[in-house]
């Protein structure tokens, strides 16, 4: 091989430099295409790991809001008579708690995930918000077991479901969206601040009262229940309950608010983990 082939083949040698981001920058979704094996990986990583030397297993999947669901049937249903929008109580908290589930679990993956994954951080580049993504995506399959579960339970209590159900497919994305705005900040601060995850217990217990799981949102009179859309996850639960009971609480007004909320929290979520990522390798 003589040298000017050599030169020619030096030159035909792509050369990629990384460097650090200034100021906002593009968000580059087209890399999580193209890295969309590894966010499969680390998906599948997580899935393992929860399960991982445990006795019950998915189990727990099950029991927690099971559990949760006789709480509330007996202090709220029992004790407490609160309405529930001519639906057996058990199966209306149940179908409130079935996305909740999955937001919560998220949330207190997701915020955690950088910090537990700072060892591929700090190797290897590639995309960081595959890494909360992940997180949120390993919760998945908890929350296709409580549906199974659900759809057991309208067989039960016989809940015939209506033909909203077309519309369940938006309000999982609805749910997706708001775990993956609010995971994205969250995830982001707590590489900065790690007292951040001493805070999400109290968030999402705060929000859960929040959020009309216990309780339907028609207790409230309007303005004030668009009003109370503000909060993403109530127009995800009164959607939930819409879609598979055929409630009489038309959700109209708090899905258009949640959603409008829940894409803010995205996409401000998402630059804000853009923009704090090029300190990640460095602070993590």
């Amino acid at each position: 091989m003589n040298s000017a082939q050599i030169s020619a083949d030096i030159q035909d040698l792509r050369v990629q430099r990384i460097e650090p981001s200034k100021g906002w920058v593009s968000l580059r979704l087209g890399e999580l295409w193209e890295y969309r094996e590894l966010l499969y990986f680390l998906t599948w990583r997580d899935i393992k790991i929860r399960y991982k030397q445990t006795v019950l297993g998915a189990t727990w999947a099950i029991i927690q809001p099971l559990l949760t669901v006789v709480v509330f049937s007996i202090f709220f249903g029992r004790l407490g008579k609160i309405p529930s929008d001519g639906i057996p109580y058990p199966i209306f908290s149940f179908t409130g708690l079935v996305p909740w589930t999955l937001f919560v679990y998220g949330l207190a993956q997701s915020s955690n995930s950088l910090v537990g994954s700072q060892n591929l951080i700090k190797k290897v580049y590639f995309p960081r918000l595959t890494i909360p993504i992940a997180s949120l995506f390993a919760g998945i399959v908890d929350f296709l077991i409580a549906l199974a579960i659900l759809v057991i339970m309208m067989v039960y209590y016989a809940v015939t479901p209506s033909m909203n159900m077309v519309w369940l497919p938006f309000f999982f994305l609805l749910t997706l969206v708001t775990s993956l705005g609010v995971g994205f900040w969250l995830s982001a601060l707590n590489v900065e601040y790690r007292d951040v995850r001493f805070a999400v217990p109290f968030l999402t217990q705060f929000w859960m009262y929040a959020t009309p799981i216990a309780y339907p949102s028609s207790m409230l009179p309007e303005p004030w229940r668009t009003l109370y859309g503000l909060n993403p996850m109530a127009g995800v639960v009164e959607g939930f309950r819409w879609s598979l009971l055929g409630s009489h609480t038309q959700p109209g007004p708090i899905i258009l608010a949640s959603s409008g909320v829940a894409v803010i929290m995205m996409v401000s979520g998402a630059y804000y983990f853009k923009r704090m990522e090029r300190n990640f390798a460095d602070v993590v």
